[in-house]
């Protein structure tokens, strides 16, 4: 539904549409015969503008005209008893080894009514209805699409339950990954709007008790995936009818890891950008060098912020989704903790970058209650970037000391950002859920939150006590033990950043599910 290929291209709305982009860059990196299509959005995800602290969306136009090749090659699909004319726009990721071509669906055509046109104009918009022609749109559309263009896959994989009604339309293997524990990760529709959108193919479907899209891809699927070892768990208990294989996601190294660091990298870990599994050498790095990276990193931080930082002062960064279940706002619980925190170690700079969907409500307030603690804290200083992009994202994870990462435990599929910092010796301070119980060692490529927590305990309570004390150990280290603080920095390179990335982990769909 969502591909991330870079900032210009507004095609994706975060996380799950970078890794889409990611995975396909190591395709290419690795010379695979891969191709991928989603729709073009025209007016992108949205545009986050803060106005009184809250955040407002305008569309996010961008150049597709320059940017994308036209196929000249279309095809139509039925929507709602209408045909709607389909043209594929391409762009080819070129990698280290090959290249992989992306097809965008477009249906803004003269030939469409107001409603087609309308179906490729923004990403995650509209109500039920429109949620579902855009799906027919990705999956039935996609698979005529992928047939008119003559590609001939062996295997068609899925990326979450957006694109399952490709299974009405196209033969062959299926390969099927959730990416989500989150409800609304498995879209489900009731019968009528169902029968409404599909028509004559609604009759292919068992609609007895609505169409739950996540479960009609695990039915037709040959193969089905988790993203990480405890989200295996998770949707096993979510459907228990079904058993998952787990193969954990990663980050395309070269995307995320910035200018200082792939300077060092290539100095004294040659051959890198070809292969990922040559960063477990990163512990062989002189000390000085890697914290001369570590300087420039931060110094270009303060390229995206309101103010400039002090580079000795220790900074904490966290960019994500605004939403409930990702606590953006747990280390602002004890107000007066944090700031005894921050004077005691000369200062504390916490910056953030996060987007709510623009019907999460509380998502938003969230965004405004970081920027309301902002002005209640004297020795720690709070900045927020607005509208953060990919190379904003990028700036981040390699400029901050320590990234921050707070979900409630079981609703973190994966989560990538940890790995993008660990890529620029940035350590993460996390609850233990998704990527982290297979990448974290303590003292080592970071820290735990709230490890003894008891299941029924205050889950805020306990980690939000746990962080203030592990901040304490952590600021400890950082102003008194360069030495110790540089070999976190060199285990978080060496053990996570040589094991978390896509090319490991397109190697595993390869050998796994694509055999």
């Amino acid at each position: 539904m969502e591909i991330g290929i870079n900032q210009e291209i507004k095609t994706y709305s975060g996380g799950l549409g970078v890794l889409a982009g990611d995975t396909l860059k190591s395709a290419a990196d690795l010379g695979l015969n891969f191709s991928a299509v989603t729709l073009m959005y025209r007016e992108g995800y949205f545009k986050q503008v803060l106005e009184n602290g809250m955040q407002t969306e305008e569309p996010q136009e961008w150049d597709y005209f320059n940017l994308l090749e036209d196929t000249g090659v279309k095809t139509t699909v039925n929507i709602r008893g209408e045909e709607i004319d389909v043209k594929a726009w391409k762009y080819t990721i070129d990698g280290e080894d090959g290249g992989v071509d992306v097809y965008f669906l477009d249906t803004g055509l003269d030939s469409n009514s107001d409603y087609g046109k309308a179906l490729t104009s923004s990403l995650y918009d509209g109500d039920d209805e429109f949620r579902l022609s855009q799906e027919a749109l990705l999956g039935i559309g996609g698979a005529k699409m992928v047939e008119e263009l003559g590609l001939n896959p062996g295997f068609f994989h899925m990326n979450e339950g957006h694109s399952a009604l490709l299974t009405l339309e196209a033969s062959g293997k299926k390969i099927f990954t959730t990416h989500t524990p989150v409800p609304a990760g498995h879209d489900s529709f009731d019968k009528e709007t169902v029968e409404s959108v599909l028509g004559e193919k609604s009759e292919n479907l068992d609609l007895e008790n609505g169409l739950n899209m996540t479960k009609l891809a695990l039915k037709h699927s040959d193969y089905n995936n988790t993203v990480s070892e405890k989200h295996k768990e998770v949707s096993e208990e979510m459907f228990p009818q079904h058993s998952f294989n787990a193969v954990t996601n990663g980050v395309h190294s070269k995307t995320w890891t910035s200018q200082p660091y792939q300077s060092l990298f290539d100095k004294h870990l040659p051959l890198w950008r070809k292969d990922s599994q040559r960063l477990h050498k990163a512990l062989t790095i002189p000390d000085r060098e890697l914290w001369e990276s570590n300087i420039r990193a931060k110094k270009s931080l303060n390229n995206i912020l309101h103010e400039d930082i002090d580079v000795n002062t220790f900074t904490i960064g966290f960019a994500r989704r605004s939403t409930a279940y990702k606590r953006p706002t747990l280390i602002f619980k004890d107000l007066e903790e944090l700031e005894r925190l921050g004077k005691k170690y000369q200062g504390l700079n916490l910056v953030y970058g996060a987007k709510a969907h623009p019907k999460d409500t509380h998502g938003k307030e969230l965004i405004q209650q970081i920027l309301q603690y902002s002005e209640l804290l004297e020795n720690v200083d709070v900045q927020f970037v607005e509208n953060y992009s990919m190379d904003d994202a990028l700036k981040m994870v390699s400029g901050c000391d320590l990234w921050l990462n707070n979900p409630v435990r079981g609703k973190e599929a994966s989560g990538t950002s940890g790995m993008k910092a660990a890529h620029n010796g940035t350590p993460q301070l996390s609850t233990l859920d998704g990527w982290w119980l297979e990448g974290h060692i303590e003292d080592a490529t970071g820290w735990s939150i709230g490890e003894n927590y008891v299941t029924g305990e205050d889950e805020d309570r306990v980690d939000s006590k746990s962080i203030y004390r592990k901040l304490d150990r952590i600021l400890s280290i950082y102003h008194n033990d360069r030495e110790e603080w540089i070999n976190v920095m060199k285990h978080c390179i060496a053990l996570n950043a040589s094991y978390f990335n896509t090319e490991r982990m397109i190697k595993e769909y390869v050998t796994k599910a694509y055999r």
